[in-house]
């Protein structure tokens, strides 16, 4: 399979993930996600510490797996050339992975913040790691997408520099949308 045009690459994932951001946050911000509020990581610990802590749950996933799955599905089908010569079940399937990975994106980083005493929602207190945490909190799921992506359909090089600097901003403002729809505590 040859590598798509880069910037048309680049413009189906923003679009994709854009509905499936607005999806999430709808979703996030909703009482019926409250059902599913139970962490990832079951309470267990490592080094007597959480995982990833309460405030990686279950909800994310539920709603971002098939949200980027539609996403991705109807972008292709509007698309006049889309990124890959794929059917729409494999662009289904793609967006379902892909939206994966965007979520388990999250979770290294949270270990790590976790391992160093970082309160679920809360960023390191002096300067240095506060500034450091907030551009790894906009990159981890991007960097989560485009491992699993990268891995399953070719993607341009220049794909990922356009997408590394439009998706953190995208993603800032999706927090700010899911903040305010009451679906986080923090707008981040």
């Amino acid at each position: 399979m040859a590598p798509p045009n880069a910037l048309s690459c680049a413009l189906f994932l923003v679009l994709a993930f854009s509905f499936a951001g607005l999806i999430q946050a709808r979703w996030l911000g909703s009482r019926w996600s409250r059902r599913f509020d139970w962490p990832l990581d079951a309470g267990l610990r490592f080094r007597n510490r959480r995982l990833f802590g309460d405030n990686k749950t279950a909800r994310g996933f539920i709603a971002m797996v098939p949200a980027s799955a539609l996403g991705f599905a109807l972008v292709a089908a509007v698309m006049t050339t889309p990124s890959w010569p794929l059917s729409l079940a494999q662009y289904l399937a793609l967006g379902a992975a892909a939206g994966f990975g965007f979520m388990a994106g999250e979770l290294p980083n949270s270990f790590i913040k976790r391992q160093f005493d970082i309160a679920p929602g809360q960023a390191p207190s002096n300067r240095v790691g506060h500034v450091l945490s907030a551009l790894i909190d906009r990159l981890d799921s991007v960097v989560g997408m485009a491992l699993v992506l990268g891995w399953l359909v070719p993607v341009p090089v220049s794909t990922w520099l356009i997408v590394i600097v439009v998706g953190p901003v995208l993603h800032g403002l999706f927090s700010v949308l899911v903040f305010r729809w009451g679906g986080k505590a923090r707008a981040a």
